[in-house]
């Protein structure tokens, strides 16, 4: 049987993160490993992205500033910072019950490590909760067509409610 596999797209601010980090919250107690990201918000407004792992680590996804390096727009991507978070966190061990990414976009998928962990976590086993940006190609496109994974829009009208189902298909069922 496939595990439930739950992929969030949405625009930009829809709520997919606070959706990711509230089923997490529902789901306190869950052996799950993986990430989210944060804004980092300065005087001027948003000026980077942080990679938070469930563990508790943390690391600058991207930042605005002049150094040379790979870039989404305005952003310069951290990759190695990235990966050093992430990568640890999307291992597949024993007693996994839940995977979080998020998210699959373009930042993250200029990492190549990244690209091959976040292909063996959808074919893996184990729970999956993840973000995927709304429009791209690659494996954001792969993403979203990939066996048995269900592809849930947010949007500001819905990311209240959502949580509480989305735990409810990801808590694992009682043993016995």
């Amino acid at each position: 049987m496939i595990p439930p596999r739950i992929l969030l797209t949405g625009a930009p601010g829809s709520g997919k993160t606070t959706v990711v980090r509230a089923v997490v919250r529902l789901l306190a107690g869950v052996q799950a490993a993986g990430f989210y990201t944060e804004e980092v918000r300065g005087r001027a407004g948003r000026t980077g992205f942080r990679i938070v792992g469930l563990d508790g680590s943390a690391g600058r996804l991207a930042s605005m500033g002049g150094q040379s390096g790979p870039r989404v727009g305005r952003y310069l991507v951290h990759v190695s910072e990235f990966e050093a978070v992430a990568l640890p966190q999307l291992e597949i061990r024993p007693g996994l019950e839940l995977l979080v990414i998020d998210e699959i976009g373009k930042m993250e998928c200029l990492s190549p490590a990244f690209v091959a962990a976040a292909r063996r976590v959808l074919a893996a086993p184990v729970p999956l909760l993840a973000t995927v940006a709304l429009a791209g190609g690659g494996l954001i496109a792969e993403a979203k067509r990939a066996q048995g994974v269900d592809v849930v829009s947010v949007s500001p009208e819905d990311r209240d409610v959502l949580p509480a189902r989305l735990a409810a298909r990801l808590r694992p069922a009682p043993a016995g």
